[in-house]
């Protein structure tokens, strides 16, 4: 079985290498802007400022991610030199190499929407937009700065 990703736009960073960018998302980070092919421009309608939105991206733009011949592959040795598995972790380097956040709307512009905090680096191809939907209570986040997962 095969798939076909169809990227939706880019997303603008801060972020011009990777040791630049961030290990986490970042709540108070800096401005991204999340900007839309002209074919989902108008797909915007309906979101509101405030709102909280998952976005998910591809991260699988560099040669380490997507060279199948390496072996093992990055996101393996990662794996075995950690104390967590590679589904604990946010790394970029893995078998799909998708990455997702789930962060409230700043602005909406034409075509583009104003978020803050994102972990990738700038020109990060935009997979797609959903609403967020999370529990009230008990939130489960990143704690800052880790890969550890809260459920306080």
């Amino acid at each position: 079985m095969s798939a076909q990703l169809l990227f939706i736009g880019r997303i603008r960073t801060p972020y011009r290498t990777l040791e630049a960018c961030p290990r986490n998302i970042q709540v108070e980070g800096p401005a991204c802007t999340l900007q839309l092919k002209p074919e989902y421009r108008e797909e915007l309608r309906g979101l509101r400022v405030g709102q909280k939105v998952l976005v998910l991206y591809w991260l699988g733009d560099r040669r380490d991610v997507v060279e199948p011949d390496l072996s093992p592959p990055r996101w393996k040795r990662m794996s075995q030199a950690s104390e967590s598995g590679l589904f604990a972790m946010r790394t970029p380097f893995r078998p799909n190499p998708i990455g997702a956040a789930v962060v409230p709307i700043d602005a909406i512009g034409e075509g583009s929407l104003t978020i803050r905090g994102l972990d990738c680096l700038d020109g990060t191809a935009l997979l797609d937009i959903k609403p967020a939907i999370y529990r009230e209570t008990g939130a489960w986040e990143c704690e800052p700065g880790t890969d550890q997962i809260s459920t306080d």
